[in-house]
Order: structure tokens, then sequence, then C-alpha cells
């Protein structure tokens, strides 16, 4: 995902896609004391890029990210660990990405 730092140059960190609804909707999960959160708050445009290596493609997706943080969110999104490990901090915030541009490319 990438985000615009405080400097205003790019941030760029390797998320986790928890999971998507569509190809509009795709939901990551970060803490809330996260730098990258922080950036979101501040201003909610993202770029994310998605790749498959098998048959080398990439999808780009440009959007804006919506912070939760509600009971809903958190129950929707969490993923039981092994060892079991109790569940998500109330300081985790989920985002999801509704994006309004897309690029698909192929790779090689």
């Amino acid at each position: 995902m990438g985000t615009n730092g405080d400097d205003g140059y790019p941030n760029i960190k390797a998320m986790i896609k928890m999971e998507n609804e569509d190809l509009k909707t795709v939901w990551f999960s970060s803490n809330t004391s996260s730098k990258r959160v922080a950036q979101l708050a501040r201003d909610p445009k993202v770029c994310v890029y998605f790749i498959d290596f098998e048959q080398w493609k990439g999808l780009m997706l440009v959007g804006r990210v919506e912070l939760l943080q509600d009971q809903e969110s958190r129950q929707r999104l969490w993923r039981p660990a092994k060892p079991p490990i109790p569940p998500p901090p109330t300081e985790m915030k989920h985002t999801h990405l509704n994006y309004r541009a897309g690029a698909h490319s192929l790779l090689g």
C-alpha cells in the first residue's frame, strides 16, 4: 500500500489483504499506533498493487480508505492463529479501500 508521507514523499508498505467483497472493496488490517494509520487519518488517498506470480500479472488500484474501529469489523476480519492468540485488541483499526481507478499489467 502506498500512502502520502509526512514529508510529501510516497511511503510504501506491504500489507496483508484480509478479504475483499468484490473488486471495488478490499479489506486490510493494521495497529492504530502505526505510522500507516496516522498517515491514512491525515490523507486517505492510497494506491495498492497486487501481483500474481503464477500468471505474471499485476493489478494496481487507486482510491481512498475508510478507517474503521467498530466491533463488527474486528469480528469480521479476525483470523485465529496457531498457537491461539487472544482476540484482537481494541487498538486495532481496519481499513477498506474503495478504489476509483485501476490498471492491469502483464509482467515480463
